[in-house]
This record gives structure tokens, C-alpha cells and sequence, in this order.
């Protein structure tokens, strides 16, 4: 507080510089810091660097300039009231002390002066009182403050209603407090700032008490409890000579102020207080309390302390008291002889006694004393004096008093001229030597500020349970301090406690870090022996005590024995050698601890082994389990399987992660053992687990599970041919059948020569008959059914190549010859042929013999011979039935023939776009219309390559035709004129050939043919670009096809050749030339068929459905900007 204008009076006092514990740190001995400090590492190289301990209290001078004499002090909350003797008040917020507020009290010296102030717990209500009995209020904020005209007394005493006050910051009100008078009378009173006009502050005043001595009340103190819920109040009032207690039960009346304490008051008219006097030669005494949490409302306080003329009359308040005397422990501290200062005039120094304080204070741990010229620190724990400072005095200086902030704990000493504060800074520092010297170590440890402290506490906290018997404790005490390791442990030994010494070895063993391996491992160790031989001797006392009602004890004490010893092996297993703890137990012969201890370190094989030497399969087997190391699955598998299969079994089923090929050895240890053959083989049982539920691909596997079954004995004492027990053939039948295969090829995991060179030395038929099957080699697996005589199964795997009927037909075949010949049953072999549709009578009828009579399967042949007739006539009907479909189809050909579509005189091409009409066109079902060059010249881009080839060769063999007679297109074009214009041809040429009209193919391609004169036609055009560069054969089909020229040649009149026909050729000449006509009209047919099959344009939609929009090589510039 004010620390711009603190000055210290004087340097502080000397203190002695503390030392460490003269103990040398050898051994085991820890630092006095923490574990996890890290001072504790060079905790030996700083031992001697201790800083010097702060004082308890310093007195530092607070810089105020006063304009009268100082009366009067008080501070509550921060806030600090000064009465001045000019009836000048001031106040202070010292968390802004530069700020001075001046309150003028409007009277003048001569008729008012100021006896004392009283400031309530908040800092918000001030009572200023005068020897003239006038006494004033003020409430912070105000500007000046307002006269109590009702309050007609000298108040000594005041105590205010802190719970209140505390728990409402924006109260105007006081609330109930009591009032002490100079005439020994006690008022109860409520106080009010709120401004009303109708009422003043002075909302109640009441006389409650009036002390028989009448006595001025020097000291007024009240508590309600329990505080949340307040049920009784305790009232404390002091006089010069007497403390008194009121305990009673307060009024609560919400409706009026005031009135809480009379009733309480009243009961004590007719009986007394509890009173206790202490006679003095002083006329003043004060009263205080100290609450350890007085900023908190509902906070209760915790000592009481009475200066009087005898001394100092302290103890604690105890509320749970249940008589009315609520002073526990109650004491009197007689004032130290005090040396009077020789700066005081003689005069002073025989006003009073020197021993008498003028006023005190309390703190927790001391009592501020004030003298005239010193202050005083005497501590409340042991009464010596902790501190003394002398006042610097000018002269002529009068001290007045020594005040105190009960909220924030903070002490102030006042004369008329100056203000010091006593700061509290290091009250703390010898609470702990105190308490030691006391023998409360554990208030002790709670004020122990640094590691050497406590170290001293534990040390003689130690020292003390071990003389009082108590070693346990002081087991735990010595392992927190550092008395040599060796010393402790001697200590123990001679006094014969091993068990309070093993308490000590454990708690230094938790204490020892974790770097420091060799120590934790020799207390490690020494502790497992002290474990081990309290076992035995506990054992020992067992059997010596079998009849003794103390054996319950002793064995529920080793069974908690051993628990400890389970715990410290999982904790403490890092710290122990694994050699020399098997060593240790099995000294002791602690089975059941060697075991628990390999199974901590995780030595599981070495509990396995233990267990396959005790014969004990199924422990060790539990143990294997409960680990997931897989070598000791595979190490003990062979010694488990032939002793517990079963639970072997299961074991490895719980697994997954286990290499079946590295259980092959042990699998195989079951395949000669003898077994029951009423139990499952759980070989088996493991590998039909392997394969179908893991799906393991291994050969390895599948050849072994083949091995097991093929090797299972057929019966016990029948022969080894299974076809008189054929259910012992059925498991390995059903592996063959639903083995898994390869996706890949088809064929199964299991090696199938194996597998038939197994089955074939164990007499397994029908396995070998299904190796056969799957091999292929059907006949070989039919041979080998009827070589057993087993006509059932033949007849399953003749029936087996699907898609093959000839194979399937020799097969049965042979199964037909097996009956017939080797059988010798008629009447069996015409049954067998219903089995199968494949064989006829007829196909076994050389298998009969020569002098078989044929009255004997006369009835089958005349079945068969019916059948074939029946066969014949369907024939027949199907034959029929197809030439009247043919005749019908020809007659709708013929009706396709006369068909015709309507068209618009505008119709124009599909292709060109022309006007349709002008030249011979084609109209399709789908309403398109091309011109008959343009159809050819589209059709030709979508046409495979064989339908290319047989063009170009129906062209070829056409113009062979025209080249002889010549077509010309206008008289295709107006067949009327034919005759005429092919006779003119004649007698121009004599010939009958027309080259000015010629449409060449093939020629015309290489130019320089007559045709070439022709002009630049769609035709020439075609030749002349044979030459171009093609890129496949189809493009060069293309190329030779000539739209133009084969347009002439398709849409020529039916029965139309010119020459053929005509006169002066005689007959032979004439049925040339029709034939020539048939046969040109058949190649034009289909070479129509072939180019007008469909519609070019919509076939050329179906077929570009998987060409690219922009061909390689194409630029597309339609998007370009």
C-alpha cells in the first residue's frame, strides 16, 4: 500500500542465514526436493547457497501531510478514514492514494471534538463519535456528512453486522449493529444513507443491555452460525476488567429494522453471561478477532484476543460448542518486560507502565503489541517475541494507536503527526520450526517453505514413531527424509521389525528415480527375498498352528501377502534381474510365484514348459492362448497334438495367423496314432478349417488332407474294397467333389496324380473313378467302374463330357458291352437302354451272341422298329410343311414385286439433292429416295469387304456382256425405242456397238482408252482416281466400284440386253442369246439385292455409332473465334 510515499524507517532486522542438514548424501540418500524438481540433481553443489529469509514484518512511514494533530484511524476494504483535531475528516482509496477527499465536520473545536472513528467491514459506513456525546455519520459519496441527533452517547465500541455488509455491495444500509457507550450501555441500531424525506438515517436505536458495573464497553464483537443459516449469535463485549459472552438465538423480522437482538439480550436479566474478570490499574482494553477468509461474507472467525491490564487474554473460537462458553483453550500471555527508549522525556516514560501496550493487533500467527516507542511481534504458537522495531519519534510525538484492515489484512500505527505501515511479508517463516519444536509435524509440513525444512520434519517426525513403537510410520517417514539408507536399515534389523522394513525399502523404491537403475534393482531384489521368506514363515506358522484358531488370520494375512507380491512383481519388473528372481523363488520353492513372475516378464515358454513337464496339457495349452508370440504354437504343437488334440485344436482355430504349413509336423504325429474311431480325427478337423473357411491355397495342405482320408482304415476287419462299405469312401468323396480349384485354370489346389497313386494303394475306387473324372479320362474311370463291378458309378461318369455325345455315346458303349457280355442279362441290357437316349437298339445288338434267340428281345425290337416309323411319318410332315411355307414365301416375293409408293412430283434426292425424277431412283420402307448412282455411291462406304469383292465380280462379268452389245442410257431410259436404236447401231457399225455411249470399268481406269473421250462423268472421275494412294484393301475395293457405270447396268429393263434378241441370227443364235439374257438378269438381280439391301442412310447412323465426330487427321474450325 501507498508505495509512492513509503519510507522505511529502519533496515530490516538480521536474520540468521539458514543451513542445510548436516547429513552426507551417500548411497540411497535423495535429494529434499521433489522427484520431478530439477534442483534435486545438484541439490549437493548448492548446499551452501542459501539466500537470506525476509523479516516477518516491516515498518515502512506512509508520506501524508497532516494540517491538525492526527485523533483518530481506520481502514476497512481499502479505505482509510483520518479524524483530524480540527474535526477535519479524510478519506482514502488506497488503490488511488493520490486522491484526498476533506470532510469538514461544521463544528467548531471548542464544541466538538473528535473521540473516535468506527468504519464498518465494507468502507462504506463511518461513525464519528466526540467526548461531547454528538455523534455524526457519513457514507461514502456523500459530501459532507449528516448528525445522528438521536445518538446522545460517547460510543467506545461498535460492532457491525459484517455478513450483511459484505454480501450486498449496493445496500444503503447498515443493517443491525450494536453500539458500546461510555456508560456500560449496549444499543442495537440501523443505519440508513438512502435520502427520504420523511425519514432521517436514524431508521432504529434501542438500548438492549446495560453491564451491572456500568463500565465503559471498550470492545463489541457478534458472530451469527451457522452462517448459511443462522441459528444462534455469539456477542462478545469486553470492559476494562471483565470479557462477557452472550449466546442466544436471534429475532429475524422482515417487516422492521432492528429488534434481532433483544430477545437474546432478555434472557440474560435474570441469569448471568459468562464473565471473566482479569482486575487492572488501566482504564481501556481492546477486543479483536482474526478470521482466516474475512473478505468472504458468511466467513466465521478463528481467534479471539482481549488486551487487558493482565495481559493478553487469547484462545479460539469454537461454534460447535454446545455450552455457552464458546472460548477453546483459552490462555493469558503476560506482557514482556519492555526497556523504555532513552530518546523519551522523563515525563513519558513515567506516564504508565512500560509493560502495559497502548494497543494491539492480531494476525494469524502473531500479536502486534504497541508501545510508546516500539512495536512488538509476539508469536501466538509459542509466546516469544519474533519482532521488534523502534518508532522513529520526533519529539514531542504522541502515538496513538495501532489499527488494523480485517479484510485485506493489512496494519497501521498512527501518532498525531505521522502514519506507518506494518507489512506483513514473511509471517510464514519459523511456523514450522515451531510446530516441530511442538511435535505437530504436520502443521509443520504445511509451513515448510523449502526441502531442508522438510527434511528436518520428516527426520524428527521419524525418530519420533520409531521411539514410540509406532514403525510403520516410521517407516514411511524415514523413506521421505535422508537419514543414511544403512542407518534405517540397521535400525530395523536390531529392533527386529523386517516387516515395518520392508514398508521402508518399498516407499524408497517408489522415491528412487527412475536413472538410478542399480539402486532400484539391489531394493528391488532385496525386497523380493523379504517377500519370499514372509511366505515361508507364514507357511511355517500354518502348519505349526493347524488345530490354532489363529490359522484364519494367518491365511487370509498370506493370501494378502502374496496379492502384494503379484502387484510388485507386474509394477517392479523392470527392475529385477529374471536370473536371479528364478533363482530367488525357486530357493524358496514358490511354485506358484515362479510361474506368476514368467508370466509378468512375458517368459511364457517358460511357463509352457513347466506345465508339459507336469503333464498338465490343458494349462498349457490356457497359457499359449493367453500370449501372441507364434513360435511356441509351433514349438509345442507336435507334444500337444498327440496328447490333447482336441483342445490343441481349438487353440490353433482361435489363431488366424498361424503358418498351417509349420503345423504339418505335429498334424502329421495323428496319422498313425491309434484313436477311437467313434471321435472325429481333429487333423482333419483343423485342415477342412484351413481350406474352406481361410481359404488356403497350398498344395502342401490339400495333398495332406487327401493323405488323411485316403489313409483312414475302411472297417475294422472287413477287406479293403470299399465296395461293401461304401460310406467309408464318403469324406474323402465330398473333399474331391467341393475342394476349392485355381480361378485361373479350373483345376484343384490338390496335386491329382497324388491323389490317384494314394487312392489307388489304399483300394479307394470311387475316389480314383472321380480322379479319372477330373483328370479328363473319362474312358479311364469307366474302365476302371466296371472293373470293380460297379455299373452305378460307370454310368454317373459316363454321363459326365458335357458337350461331347460321341464320347459320351462310346462310353456308354462300353457299358453297354459290360452287360451285355460280361452280365449276360438279356433283360438287364434292354432296361439299361432306358437309362440313355444315346444308345438304340441297333447299337447293341452285335454285342449279343450268335445264338441269343430273338424271342427274347423281340418286344424292344418291334418297340424300336414302331419307333422308327412314327420317326418317318413326323418327317414326312415336317417335309410337307416346310414346301408349303416355300410356296408361300415365293408367292410374297412375287406381291413384294408389284409393290409401288406414291411420291410428290417434287421429290427430290436424299444424296444430291436433285430433282428425283430426272434419272432412274430407289425408294426404301423409311421413305428415303436416292438416285440409283448416288444409292451405289453411298453404299459402298458401309459395305463389308466380301460384299465388295462379289460386286466387283457381278461388274466384271455384266460388262464382259455390255462391252459385246452396248447400253445406251436413253434407251434404257425409253425402252420403246430400244429395238430402233440398237438396229441403227448396227448398220452404223455393222457390229452393233455404240463407243460413243460406252461405259468402260476396268479400262477406263488406266486411261487412254476410247472411253476416256467420253467427257468428265461421274465415271471418269472414278477411274481417274484409282491411282490415289490407299491405305487398305477395302478403300481399294472402293475405289474400283464406279457408281455411274453400275447404275447403267442395274437399272437396265428386265430381259433387256441389246443384241440379244433381234433378228438375222437364226435359232441357235437366238437361244444364245437367252441364256446370255437368264443369265445377266440373275447377276443384275442380285447385284440390286446386294447395293439395295437397306437404306444407306440409315444404316450409315448404325454403323458410325462408334466412329469419332472429328476424324484423326481432321482440323475442326467451327468453334474457332
Amino acid at each position: 500500500m501507498f508505495d509512492n510515499y513509503v519510507e522505511h524507517a529502519s533496515a530490516p532486522a538480521t536474520e540468521a542465514r539458514g543451513t542445510l542438514p548436516t547429513v552426507q548424501y551417500e548411497g540411497f540418500e535423495p535429494s529434499p526436493y521433489d522427484l520431478d524438481d530439477n534442483r534435486a540433481d545438484v541439490y549437493q553443489d548448492q548446499a551452501d547457497v542459501v539466500p537470506p529469509a525476509a523479516p516477518i514484518f516491516q515498518l515502512g512511514e506512509v508520506q501524508c501531510p497532516l494540517s491538525a494533530p492526527l485523533v483518530s484511524l481506520v481502514v476497512c476494504s481499502d479505505s482509510l478514514y483520518m479524524g483530524l483535531a480540527n474535526n477535519l475528516i479524510i478519506e482514502i482509496e488506497l488503490s488511488r492514494a493520490e486522491q484526498f477527499i476533506r470532510i469538514q465536520i461544521p463544528r467548531k473545536p471548542n464544541e466538538f471534538s473528535i473521540y473516535k472513528l468506527f468504519l464498518d467491514p465494507s468502507g462504506r459506513h463511518l461513525l464519528v463519535t466526540s467526548l461531547q456525546g454528538e455523534n455524526w455519520y457519513f457514507y461514502r459519496g456523500w459530501k459532507k456528512p449528516k448528525q445522528l441527533k438521536g445518538f446522545k452517547m460517547v460510543i467506545e465500541s461498535v460492532a457491525w453486522n459484517k455478513a450483511a455488509l459484505l454480501s450486498s455491495s449496493h445496500s444503503t444500509s447498515t443493517r443491525e449493529m450494536l453500539i458500546g457507550a461510555r456508560n456500560g450501555t449496549i444499543y442495537e441500531a440501523v443505519l440508513d444513507a438512502e435520502e427520504d424525506f420523511f425519514k432521517s438515517q436514524e431508521r432504529y436505536l434501542q438500548p438492549v443491555f446495560t453491564l451491572p458495573e456500568r463500565h465503559p464497553v471498550t470492545g463489541l464483537k457478534f458472530d451469527m452460525f451457522p452462517p448459511l443459516d443462522p441459528k444462534k449469535a455469539l456477542i462478545l463485549v469486553t470492559t476494562a476488567t471483565r470479557i462477557y459472552q452472550f449466546v442466544g438465538i436471534p429475532e429475524r423480522r422482515s417487516d422492521e429494522p432492528g429488534r434481532v437482538f433483544s430477545a437474546l439480550f432478555a434472557s440474560y436479566r435474570d441469569t448471568a453471561p459468562k464473565i471473566v474478570e482479569l482486575p487492572g490499574a488501566i482504564d481501556y482494553s481492546e477486543l479483536h478477532v482474526y478470521s482466516p477468509n474475512a473478505d468472504q461474507a458468511y466467513s466465521l472467525p478463528r481467534i479471539v484476543a482481549w488486551m487487558n491490564a493482565a495481559g493478553i487474554y487469547h484462545g479460539t473460537l469454537d461454534f460447535d460448542s454446545k455450552s455457552d462458553d464458546l472460548i477453546d483453550g483459552a490462555q493469558l500471555l503476560p506482557y514482556p518486560s519492555v526497556v523504555s527508549s532513552p530518546s523519551l522525556s522523563p515525563t513519558r516514560k513515567n506516564a504508565t507502565p512500560t509493560s502495559i501496550p497502548i494497543s494491539m493487533a492480531l494476525t494469524e500467527f502473531h500479536f502486534l503489541l504497541l508501545y510508546r516507542d516500539r512495536v512488538l511481534g509476539i508469536s501466538n504458537l509459542n509466546q516469544q517475541l519474533a519482532y521488534e522495531e523502534l518508532l522513529p519519534l520526533k519529539p514531542n510525538e504522541l502515538v496513538r494507536g495501532l489499527t488494523s484492515d480485517p479484510v485485506r489484512k493489512t496494519y497501521w500505527v498512527y501518532t498525531d503527526q505521522a502514519i506507518w505501515e506494518i507489512g506483513v511479508s514473511n509471517e510464514h517463516r519459523d511456523v514450522w520450526k515451531i510446530y516441530l519444536e511442538k511435535g505437530r509435524f504436520d502443521e509443520a509440513l504445511k509451513y515448510a517453505n523449502n526441502a531442508s525444512q522438510r527434511d528436518r520434519i520428516m527426520s524428527a517426525q521419524a525418530k519420533a514413531f520409531f521411539n514410540d513403537g509406532r514403525y510403520f510410520q516410521a517407516a514411511q517417514c524415514y523413506a521421505q527424509c535422508s537419514v543414511p539408507f544403512e542407518e534405517v536399515a540397521l535400525k530395523f534389523l536390531d529392533a527386529g521389525e523386517r516387516d515395518a522394513l520392508r514398508s521402508y525399502l518399498i516407499s524408497r523404491l517408489e522415491r528412487t528415480r527412475k536413472t538410478d537403475l542399480s539402486q532400484r534393482m539391489m531394493l528391488a531384489t532385496w525386497l523380493v527375498e523379504f517377500y519370499l521368506s514372509k511366505c515361508n514363515e507364514l507357511d511355517d506358522l500354518v502348519a505349526s498352528e493347524s488345530v490354532s484358531q489363529d490359522v484364519d488370520n494367518l491365511l487370509a494375512e498370506r493370501a494378502i501377502l502374496e496379492d502384494d507380491l503379484r502387484h510388485f512383481f507386474e509394477t517392479y519388473k523392470a527392475n529385477l534381474d529374471p536370473r536371479t528372481v528364478y533363482e530367488l523363488i525357486q530357493g524358496h520353492g514358490r511354485t506358484d510365484m515362479y510361474l506368476h513372475y514368467a508370466t509378468v516378464i512375458g517368459d511364457h515358454e517358460r511357463v509352457v514348459e513347466h506345465w508339459v513337464m507336469e503333464e498338465e496339457w490343458t494349462k498349457a495349452i490356457d497359457v499359449i492362448n493367453r500370449q501372441s508370440n507364434l513360435e511356441l504354437y509351433y514349438r509345442f504343437a507336435p507334444v500337444l497334438m498327440r496328447q490333447a488334440p482336441k483342445e490343441t485344436v481349438d487353440s490353433w482355430l482361435r489363431q488366424r495367423e498361424l503358418d498351417p504349413l509349420r503345423l504339418v509336423p505335429a498334424l502329421l504325429r495323428l496319422q498313425h496314432a491309434p484313436r477311437d474311431p467313434l471321435s472325429p480325427n481333429h487333423a482333419v478337423r483343423y485342415l477342412n478349417h484351413v481350406i474352406f473357411e481361410q481359404g488356403n491355397t497350398s498344395p502342401t495342405i490339400h495333398n495332406l488332407m487327401i493323405t488323411f482320408y485316403a489313409s483312414t482304415p475302411l472297417s475294422w476287419g472287413t477287406s479293403s474294397t470299399s465296395q461293401g462299405h461304401p460310406e467309408d469312401d464318403g469324406p474323402l468323396l465330398r473333399f474331391l467333389s467341393t475342394a476349392p480349384s485355381d480361378p485361373l485354370t479350373g483345376k484343384p489346389y490338390y496335386d491329382l496324380d497324388y491323389a490317384l497313386r494314394l487312392c489307388k494303394q489304399a483300394g479307394r475306387t470311387q475316389p480314383c473313378v472321380h480322379i479319372y473324372s477330373k483328370m479328363g479320362l473319362w474312358e479311364n474311370s469307366v474302365d476302371l467302374a466296371l472293373e470293380k463291378g460297379d455299373l452305378e458309378l460307370a454310368k454317373i461318369n459316363a454321363d459326365m463330357p458335357e458337350g461331347d455325345d460321341q464320347l459320351r455315346k462310346k462310353l456308354w458303349l462300353k457299358i453297354a458291352k459290360y452287360v451285355v457280355q460280361d452280365k449276360q442279362d438279356i433283360k438287364m441290357a434292354m432296361r439299361f437302354l432306358e437309362n440313355t437316349e444315346l444308345l438304340k437298339i441297333e447299337d447293341i445288338l452285335p454285342f449279343f451272341p450268335d445264338f441269343v434267340v430273338i424271342d427274347d428281345f423281340k418286344d424292344e425290337i418291334c418297340t424300336a422298329l414302331e419307333g422308327y416309323s412314327a420317326h418317318i411319318d413326323a418327317l414326312k410332315t415336317e417335309m410337307d410343311e416346310a414346301a408349303r411355307n416355300a410356296e408361300a414365301i415365293k408367292q410374297d416375293i412375287a406381291a413384294l414385286q408389284k409393290r409401288f409408293v406414291t411420291l410428290d412430283a417434287q421429290e427430290r434426292c436424299a444424296a444430291c439433292a436433285l430433282p428425283l425424277v430426272t434419272r432412274q431412283f430407289y425408294v426404301f420402307p423409311c421413305h428415303h429416295t436416292f438416285h440409283a448412282d448416288c444409292l451405289i455411291g453411298l453404299t459402298k462406304e458401309f459395305l463389308p469387304a466380301h460384299a465388295l469383292r462379289r460386286i466387283l465380280a457381278l461388274q466384271t462379268e455384266l460388262m464382259k456382256t455390255s462391252q459385246s452389245t452396248g447400253i445406251d442410257r436413253s434407251a434404257i431410259a425409253n425402252p420403246s425405242l430400244i429395238s430402233a436404236t440398237a438396229a441403227a447401231a448396227a448398220a452404223q457399225t455393222g457390229h452393233g456397238r455404240h463407243p460413243a455411249s460406252q461405259r468402260t470399268l476396268l479400262s477406263a481406269n488406266f486411261g487412254g482408252g476410247p472411253g476416256a473421250q467420253g467427257g468428265a462423268g461421274p465415271g471418269a472421275r472414278g477411274a481417274n482416281g484409282f491411282g490415289r494412294s490407299v491405305l487398305s484393301a477395302g478403300d481399294r475395293l472402293r475405289d474400283l466400284i464406279i457408281p455411274d457405270a453400275l447404275a447403267n447396268l442395274v437399272t437396265a429393263p428386265a430381259g433387256w440386253i441389246p443384241g440379244i434378241g433381234l433378228g438375222g441370227g437364226g435359232n441357235a443364235k437366238r437361244d444364245a442369246g437367252e441364256k446370255d439374257a437368264e443369265k445377266a438378269e440373275r447377276m443384275r438381280r442380285e447385284l440390286e439385292d446386294v447395293l439395295a439391301a437397306n437404306c444407306p442412310m440409315c444404316e450409315s447412323v448404325v454403323a458410325g455409332l462408334d466412329r469419332p465426330f472429328v476424324q484423326p487427321g481432321e482440323v475442326d474450325e467451327s468453334w474457332d473465334l
